[in-house]
């Protein structure tokens, strides 16, 4: 089954949920900022990605320029940033299988679902 990490707030998201919604395939929406991924399943969704911890990080946010910005922090310390503020993982996430990827291209969803 696929599943979605979704911000209903983010614009991205629903783009991303909606293309899934049409495809007619069954997903399971993760509402990742209010059922926050642990330690360890972020570990696994960044294999998935095949991504760096910092390559799942949303930079702009007001969180991390405050808070993590300019710091020499571990892939660990970059993981649990995320877990304390889900806000700062990238999204919308699709995630089918043993792979995953960053769903704000529509075309790249859709060629990863077929």
């Amino acid at each position: 089954m696929i599943q979605i990490y979704h911000n209903p707030r983010c614009g991205k998201s629903r783009n991303c949920l909606a293309f899934i919604d049409q495809s007619k395939q069954e997903y399971e929406i993760i509402p990742y900022l209010t059922e926050t991924p642990s330690f360890d399943e972020l570990k696994d969704l960044l294999q998935k990605l095949n991504l760096e911890p910092i390559q799942l990080v949303r930079v702009k946010e007001s969180v991390w320029t405050e808070n993590y910005k300019g710091k020499n922090l571990s892939n660990d310390e970059i993981i649990q940033a995320m877990t304390e503020n889900p806000i700062l993982i990238e999204r919308p996430i699709v995630i089918k299988d043993a792979k995953a990827i960053i769903g704000r291209d529509l075309d790249l969803v859709a060629s990863f679902l077929d």
